[in-house]
């Protein structure tokens, strides 16, 4: 009788422990979306096999990118589930996945606002794709909008959107000229169809391309203008030996560069709130004054 009842009371506590942890998911979830291309999807510590020619990763995660349990991720089949390195290995996963910026950021966010909540990273990224294959009605902008969809019916609110794309822009002249129009509208129509018009997004600008026109593409993307879209600047940073992709120190530098911005951030309200221009009824007036001259005269 008292080893049934230990069981019962064992299976009650792990019952309220799930609805507890499903209540806290729910009501304080803060979402972060990860979306552009191969250094967001990480490949920090990724490089072909010495005899087979095959790209592996090496497997080493630093302490700034180790799992956390205010940390979770979106996985490809739209669960939440605690989020470990390599956070896009089911979601860019004809490639082999590394360290990327995403948990650096989320473990630094945490380190510097520990009281800023749980972390719902809603990775997207994948690598070697075209801006354009990012605007409206492409199966990469469509996916993207589903995933985040499902993230915010999961409970919590959108926090930001970390990019960083273009490195497959730099190849070709025509690209690079379209490329500020098709970010402008990306972010627009991204806005748009999440019903988050203040969404804050953390671009980062290109360390690296595949191209000769990387200097351009870089100047399209310092050159945006739109509101709540803060540039982070990656040149500089450490590169595999491909000349590409952000080695892992790199990609924890940057994580922590993003957290950075992101903590210090000021959103740029929009002006949807102005009040409406005062209607002075200026006819009205003039004949009620011309009605009082009539009556006292």
């Amino acid at each position: 009788m008292g080893y049934m009842l230990s069981l019962i009371l064992l299976a009650l506590l792990a019952h309220a422990t799930s609805i507890s942890c499903q209540n806290i998911l729910e009501q304080r979830l803060n979402i972060i979306i990860l979306a552009g291309q191969s250094n967001m999807a990480g490949r920090g510590g990724v490089a072909n096999h010495s005899v087979r020619g095959i790209p592996t990763w090496d497997g080493d995660v630093p302490p700034q990118c180790q799992p956390n349990p205010w940390i979770f991720k979106l996985s490809a089949d739209m669960a939440w589930v605690e989020a470990r390195e390599p956070i896009h290995a089911d979601i860019d996963a004809k490639k082999t996945n590394g360290i990327g910026p995403g948990m650096a950021f989320a473990n630094a966010v945490l380190s510097k606002d520990p009281n800023f909540g749980l972390v719902g990273l809603v990775p997207c990224a994948i690598g070697g794709t075209n801006l354009s294959q990012w605007q409206k009605g492409g199966f990469l902008y469509e996916q993207l909008v589903k995933r985040a969809q499902m993230a915010l019916r999961s409970g919590g609110a959108y926090k930001a959107m970390l990019w960083y794309q273009g490195e497959t822009d730099t190849i070709y002249k025509q690209d690079v000229e379209l490329y500020q129009g098709r970010l402008k509208r990306f972010f627009n129509d991204l806005r748009s169809d999440l019903q988050a018009p203040r969404l804050p997004i953390f671009q980062v600008v290109l360390a690296s391309g595949q191209g000769r026109y990387t200097e351009e593409v870089r100047e399209a993307q310092l050159k945006i203008e739109l509101p709540n879209v803060e540039n982070v600047d990656a040149k500089g940073l450490p590169l595999e030996p491909d000349g590409l992709h952000l080695t892992t120190p790199a990609q924890v530098r940057l994580g922590d560069m993003l957290a950075h911005a992101f903590l210090h951030f000021q959103p740029n309200p929009l002006n949807t709130n102005r009040s409406p221009p005062i209607f002075v009824p200026y006819f009205f007036i003039i004949a009620q004054v011309f009605w009082m001259v009539i009556s006292f005269s």
